[in-house]
């Protein structure tokens, strides 16, 4: 009887590991659709994925061991285990395969977000975008920004201005996730030494016997905005940062008239955490002159409500306030 009991675990075993395994499907451009590559691809990223959903589902750090994935998407993908566990949502991915001339991206991998023991603010549901070299190992493992967004970005123009705006957005994600992830070494990185930082708080000032609420706004240099940043991290056990709403329409990104270099892009940030959230207004000022390491000059944060009302489009920051 012991040994038939074993032989049911066993199999039990064996039959929950195939619950839990996922299987990628892309669909790619033509140029590539029957290259190899994407074969590959789908392979790699169905390894990780089966790795990360029975991780999850045994309660388990990650095991990335001889897993397709180069240091920096390894890291990456075990400092967002550690602050937010996750598993894919499908045991089936369809996603579109993007081909770009030095390698190739999936943009909207399913997950659910499941943070141990406690509530996780609103929504669970996240997309991932997962980044691979020509040779289909991967190369980064970070969360999307809201999905219309996106969209608005990768929509028209030529290949090359596609690839130049879906640039953009990589690293506007990529500043996302290091949040998420508590990485201040690469966010500390992502600013330039003489960054300034904008914070806008909203106090009620008295004006002729009435309380008026209005926006008080307080500059940091990168040194402090570092410092409080790393206290933020210490004092919650997770954070959940989402942007959406990249700026208006076809102003999604405004290329400075000044520096070609510079860019602009302002979202619509919500912050979530154990002990704190807050909703409002991020605008930054992105510095591509070195275009594998862009760094950001400015960073503002405003109030997406005052007094109840939204705050006036004329009184968001954009490029044009930063331009001499």
């Amino acid at each position: 009887m012991s040994k038939l009991m074993v032989l049911f675990a066993i199999l039990s075993l064996g039959l929950s590991s195939m619950a839990q395994s996922v299987t990628v499907h892309l669909t790619a451009d033509d140029n590539i659709s029957r290259q190899p590559i994407v074969g590959t691809i789908e392979y790699n990223l169905g390894l990780v994925l089966t790795e990360i959903n029975r991780a999850q589902a045994a309660h388990r750090p990650l095991n990335l061991n001889g897993l397709p994935l180069n240091d920096f998407a390894r890291n990456t993908l075990q400092m967002l285990w550690a602050n937010v566990p996750f598993y894919c949502d499908d045991d089936y991915v369809v996603d579109r395969l993007w081909n770009f001339s030095n390698g190739y991206m999936t943009r909207q991998i399913p997950i659910i977000i499941t943070p141990e023991g406690e509530a996780f603010g609103n929504g669970t549901f996240q997309e991932a975008i997962v980044e691979y070299d020509k040779k289909g190992i991967i190369t980064d493992f970070r969360f999307t920004l809201d999905v219309q967004m996106g969209e608005s970005l990768e929509s028209g123009g030529d290949p090359a201005d596609v690839e130049h705006r879906m640039q953009i957005l990589q690293w506007c994600e990529r500043f996302r996730t290091a949040y998420n992830t508590k990485d201040i070494d690469f966010i500390r990185q992502m600013f330039s030494d003489d960054a300034l930082i904008i914070t806008g708080t909203v106090i009620t000032a008295r004006q002729n016997e009435m309380q008026m609420p209005q926006v008080v706004y307080k500059k940091q240099n990168k040194k402090e905005y570092m410092e409080n940043l790393e206290k933020a991290f210490a004092r919650n056990k997770w954070i959940n940062v989402k942007f959406s709403e990249i700026g208006d329409g076809e102003n999604a990104v405004t290329q400075s008239s000044e520096n070609p270099n510079l860019y602009g892009v302002r979202l619509h940030q919500q912050w979530n955490s154990s002990n704190y959230h807050d909703d409002g207004y991020i605008f930054l000022l992105w510095d591509f002159t070195n275009e594998y390491a862009p760094v950001i000059h400015v960073r503002t944060w405003q109030p997406k409500m005052v007094g109840g009302k939204p705050l006036p489009e004329d009184e968001i920051f954009s490029m044009t306030d930063f331009e001499n």
